[in-house]
């Protein structure tokens, strides 16, 4: 199998299960338990948050581990309007979210929320205007995707969220296919006006397990968040995320985030290379284009429209190779990716398009045999229209 899917998930690193190991079997006990085993877990808890507070450049105590990022965006979105709903009840967010944020914000419609869905120009980048128009004395929540899941485009958050502070809305981000790929500073390099207020991210998008990520909560000045628990029993987490923690996971993603600060200028010059040899090769086909801005976008990733070409239909063709079509979160829909209709693109020819995202066990083989065999595929169906 060659695998191309790294967008969807990751494959674990041997190095972060054999980190986890011990606490699937001989050390298992409860993290919050006060006997000498139970205080071995929290301590094994309390170093891998201090791993990925490394990752971010945050404070330990401004992380709440939970079950993924949707979980997290749940908290996060909810949250907010939960506790700030007094202030206004209007959020700003983008067409081309993740269905996890774009989800949440059409429940909140149902409760009485107003939400504004910023379009995207047609390389997938917002238009600062076009934000700053939107956000309003009543906004009091801008969510922004940093990293799109299907083209890759990195959206100028900094920017965002000093016209969210300037407002005095709160600023969010969904980091989860960003945290462990490119340098995150929560901080802005000490800007407090471009802080990010809230983060979320999940471990299997950057080597480690699934079942485990967590949500970034500013808890320093000038704007420290309140959120309300979406789930209660226990305390756990702060009192935000009550639940007996998944310590087995939660050592898995702190060995992932060390890995991700340690190896992530190593990751992103090797598979940049990939990447980019296997756009070399596929746009040599003709009636090919890459979707998204190719300047700022994820090093890892690329979309590609194949005109006269179903998706479907090439990835059955592609036997023994893993691709996608869109996001694995909506792989069931029948609908057109969302993402790619915001850019432009008709039913058609986002019918027509692969996502290619590559990874860390990627080789230069993998990218010799993608090529010759995607363009062989799409020439049999071409042959067939």
């Amino acid at each position: 199998m060659i695998y191309l899917d790294n967008n969807a998930t990751t494959r674990i690193d041997p190095r972060v299960l054999d980190t986890m190991m011990p606490f699937l079997t001989d050390n298992f006990a409860n993290a919050a338990s006060t006997h000498p085993f139970g205080v071995s877990a929290h301590e094994a808890v309390k170093t891998a948050r201090q791993q990925v507070a490394d990752l971010l450049s945050c404070e330990t105590h401004e992380l709440v581990f939970t079950s993924g990022a949707t979980e997290a965006i749940n908290l996060a979105i909810k949250g907010v309007a939960e506790n700030y709903q007094s202030r206004g009840k209007h959020i700003v967010t983008v067409q081309t979210e993740h269905k996890a944020v774009l989800d949440v914000c059409h429940y909140l419609e149902t409760r009485g929320f107003e939400i504004t869905y910023l379009p995207v120009q047609s390389d997938g980048l917002l238009d600062i205007d076009v934000v700053k128009a939107a956000i309003r004395p009543d906004t009091i929540l801008v969510s922004v995707m940093l990293a799109n899941n299907e083209t890759g485009v990195i959206q100028p958050i900094n920017e965002i969220a000093a016209l969210a502070h300037e407002a005095g809305a709160l600023f969010m981000t969904d980091a989860t296919q960003a945290v462990g790929k490119m340098p995150i500073d929560v901080d802005a390099m000490g800007r407090s006006d471009a802080s990010v207020d809230l983060l979320t991210f999940s471990a299997h998008k950057f080597y480690g397990p699934k079942g485990v990520g967590g949500l970034f909560i500013r808890q320093r000045r000038p704007n420290k968040v309140k959120l309300e628990a979406l789930l209660h029993g226990g305390g756990h987490e702060r009192g935000l995320r009550s639940g007996t923690l998944n310590v087995p996971g939660i050592v898995g993603l702190g060995k992932a985030a060390e890995l991700a600060r340690l190896d992530m200028a190593k990751d992103s010059l090797r598979i940049s290379a990939l990447r980019d040899e296997l756009e070399t090769g596929l746009l040599t086909i003709p009636g090919t284009k890459i979707n998204g801005n190719q300047e700022h976008r994820l090093y890892n990733v690329t979309n590609i429209y194949f005109e006269n070409c179903d998706s479907d239909a090439l990835i059955m063709g592609l036997e023994g190779m893993a691709v996608s079509n869109g996001s694995a979160c909506t792989a069931a829909s029948i609908d057109p990716s969302h993402v790619l209709l915001a850019l432009g693109l008709n039913e058609q020819e986002a019918f027509s398009c692969l996502r290619f995202s590559l990874g860390r066990f990627n080789t230069e083989a993998d990218i010799a045999t993608t090529i010759d065999a995607v363009k062989g595929v799409v020439e049999e169906l071409r042959a067939l229209v």
